[in-house]
């Protein structure tokens, strides 16, 4: 349980900086496309007030009682427009400086918003009486700013949002004092309307709050599978990823049996002499393309690029209990498919290949500051010099004697070159030759 708590620990550490900070653009964004909707609402509400002028200026006169009350909403309206359009352009900088916005500003600027139509509300009261001010359209405009406080992604903020607008209905239709035409007051049904109004704040905050969970789960899952994809290389298959993500990676050193292969360019440098820097680059490039590509196929992953060679695993990260054969399938597909691309080139590459199986310690190696996942032991080690055995043997695809056991009546063509010298080792071993 301690093991499992540190571990947990240590991943949060590693993805909580890069988690926070998507979700804080991530918030951003969704604030950007309520404050845009907000900016539409006030240039159709205007849209709105100037049609009913053109149309029925006789309405204008009876719920306005002339046009300065009418010019007093455009006064508001445009002022309203101004006021999101500044916060768009704030937001915006914040999105490119990776900042969040203060919380008191928002709590502000829900205040603002949300007051607006009690502002409208009062001069339509002053215009058309309480009564009908109050039983008129006007108070159905709250619900547009509790449903648009759901893009908040914040619960308080949706229910502060409620609450002010709930709050400031029923101060005014208590102040203003609204009565039915048997003069019975009116609070029960205000205070109805206004109850309405702050649940529809709590459940747009739910709603957000639920939605921010969503996208955060989605950040957190695509931050790990970056840091996956930057742990293991950039040319980690699809694949892989998606296992090791399902999975998981353990951070400390793990005993694996792995088949480890060098493969080497022969001849690289001297045929690099007599060309320029890009060429080198782009045949280099090509031939790795080709290579990883088979790697990928056989489920294993290039664990050091090593200048025209690389080092690939099969077995760690992710265990396989025929890394051999998948080592050996990749490395006889390899040669084929150098022969087809040597075919169709003005520069053609042999390259040699060493396999050998057995134990590794893999894990995450470095400093507290720079880490990468890679494998430590003999075998890996002795790999190596079975694939500098190539020039000696003029082969290609050179693997030990445990590759041969583990392959099995698939290794039948393997072909035993006897127990030779590996530089390093006391006691001579046996190899054999592939393809």
């Amino acid at each position: 349980m301690i093991s499992f708590a540190s571990r947990k620990t240590r991943q949060h550490a590693v993805l909580s900086d890069d988690f926070e900070r998507e979700l804080t653009r991530e918030v951003l964004r969704t604030e950007l496309l309520r404050v845009r909707t907000l900016i539409i609402t006030g240039c159709v509400m205007i849209l709105f007030l100037t049609a009913t002028y053109l149309i029925d200026p006789a309405l204008v006169n009876r719920v306005w009682r002339g046009t300065e009350g009418l010019v007093h909403e455009y006064i508001l309206l445009t002022g309203f427009i101004l006021f999101e359009v500044w916060v768009h352009r704030q937001i915006r900088r914040n999105l490119k400086l990776d900042r969040d916005l203060p919380v008191i500003r928002r709590y502000i600027g829900a205040l603002i918003e949300t007051s607006l139509p009690t502002i409208i509300l009062i001069l339509q009261i002053r215009s058309m009486g309480a009564s009908q001010a109050l039983g008129f359209v006007l108070p159905l405009v709250y619900f547009i700013f509790v449903i648009l406080s759901t893009l908040r992604l914040d619960f308080w903020l949706s229910t502060f949002t409620g609450f002010v607008a709930a709050a400031e209905l029923l101060a005014v239709a208590l102040y203003y004092n609204s009565a039915s035409d048997a003069g019975e007051p009116l609070i029960y049904f205000h205070a109805v309307r206004s109850t309405i109004i702050l649940i529809c704040g709590v459940l747009a905050g739910a709603v957000g709050a639920r939605l921010r969970r969503q996208f955060a789960a989605s950040i957190a899952a695509a931050t790990a599978r970056d840091r996956v994809t930057n742990l293991f290389g950039q040319h980690v298959s699809p694949q892989v990823v998606e296992r090791l993500m399902a999975e998981g990676t353990s951070a400390a050193g793990d005993l694996r049996r792995v088949a480890v292969m060098f493969v080497d360019f022969r001849g690289f440098t001297a045929g690099a002499q007599s060309r320029t820097p890009q060429e080198v680059v782009d045949r280099l490039d090509g031939a790795f393309a080709v290579l990883v590509d088979i790697l990928d196929r056989h489920g294993g992953i290039v664990n050091k690029f090593l200048g025209d060679g690389f080092l690939a695993l099969f077995g760690a990260p992710l265990e396989a209990s025929d890394a051999a054969h998948r080592a050996a399938s990749a490395g006889r597909e390899m040669l084929t498919a150098m022969d087809r691309i040597n075919a169709h080139t003005s520069w053609p590459l042999k390259i040699g290949i060493g396999i050998h199986f057995g134990e590794v310690v893999a894990g995450n190696i470095g400093s507290p500051r720079r880490k990468e996942y890679t494998v430590i032991g003999d075998t890996v080690n002795f790999a190596s010099r079975l694939e500098a055995l190539n020039k000696e043997f003029g082969s290609q695809l050179l693997i030990s004697a445990s590759v041969r056991e583990a392959l099995g009546d698939d290794g039948d063509d393997a072909v035993a070159l006897g127990e030779v010298e590996v530089r390093g080792y006391e006691r001579k071993v046996a190899v054999f030759q592939l393809g």
